[in-house]
């Protein structure tokens, strides 16, 4: 099941959430702990599906992984939104919700093109 689409989705979840894990830090520093929590799971849980739909034993495994990445990444995308919107911590997330906006289109490309296949 290996392609040129998978190779994409997994550096660019990859990539995201190293991006994740060092606004963690900066939310912890700015004594941030609630959401930064939240959000350091989902968005890293992002990519460890998309790892472990690289090792689907069927099509429909596969589906279902690609479409738990995909939950996880829109669940990140409340949780940036909340930052965003409540002021906690002063920061710019445009960076972040464009990554995100990103995955989640990426995603649900390989969930739709995949289940076509079926």
């Amino acid at each position: 099941m290996e392609n040129k689409k998978e190779n994409i989705i997994q550096t660019k979840s990859f990539d995201f959430a190293l991006k994740i894990i060092e606004l963690y830090k900066f939310l912890k520093q700015n004594n941030e702990y609630v959401i930064s929590k939240q959000l350091l799971k989902s968005g890293t849980s992002i990519g460890a599906n998309v790892q472990e739909a690289g090792a689907a034993q069927t099509k429909k495994d596969f589906i279902t992984k690609m479409s738990i990445a995909s939950k996880e990444a829109r669940e990140t995308k409340y949780w940036l939104n909340l930052l965003n919107k409540s002021n906690l911590v002063q920061n710019n997330y445009n960076e972040f919700m464009s990554a995100v906006d990103e995955l989640i289109n990426i995603l649900t490309a390989i969930v739709k093109t995949s289940q076509k296949n079926i």
